[in-house]
């Protein structure tokens, strides 16, 4: 009888001066304030802006950034019918993204009752970036996390390997 093949665990790239490997990040997971600005671009226009943004630090993923939802432009978010469950932060509710023309449907998502531990998500919503026109951070533009399950933000302050990408679902 053979065992099952377990996936092989990643080996974390040295993180150089001025950036954080995702491999020191906890799990569960951390809430932290953004230290620079947040922008969003669906449509060719700046759809939210925030210097109030937080986001979400969990092992092994790229950082997940939350922006008020008082910071996106009014109309840009319609909520939908679908939801998710994570085991930290509870039920999910997604929204359509709306800019002029373009729509991206369950673009974004919020926690409107998370559980303890992450109240602070609350009325604080996230996107997708790569379903994006362009997301920053600062002034850099950020590059979407591999596959289509997860939402970080990838920034050249940050080292992986990252999961999300095809082969690392069960790290």
């Amino acid at each position: 009888m053979t065992s099952p093949t377990r996936p092989r665990h990643p080996v974390p790239t040295p993180a150089g001066p001025g950036q954080e490997s995702v491999w020191d990040y906890p799990r569960p997971p951390r809430v932290e304030p953004a230290r620079d600005r947040v922008t969003i671009r669906l449509g060719s226009a700046v759809i939210a802006q925030s210097e109030r943004a937080v986001r979400v630090l969990e092992t092994s993923h790229p950082p997940v950034y939350y922006v008020p939802i008082d910071d996106f432009v009014a109309g840009a978010l319609t909520p939908v019918g679908r939801s998710t469950w994570c085991e930290f932060k509870g039920e999910a509710r997604y929204f359509t993204v709306n800019s002029g023309n373009t729509v991206v449907e369950r673009g974004a998502w919020h926690y409107p009752s998370p559980r303890p531990g992450f109240e602070s998500l609350v009325g604080m919503v996230a996107v997708y970036p790569g379903l994006m026109d362009s997301c920053e951070v600062g002034d850099e533009a950020v590059q979407p996390q591999e596959g289509d399950f997860y939402g970080g933000w990838v920034t050249s302050r940050i080292v992986g390997p990252f999961k999300g990408a095809p082969g690392t679902m069960g790290w």
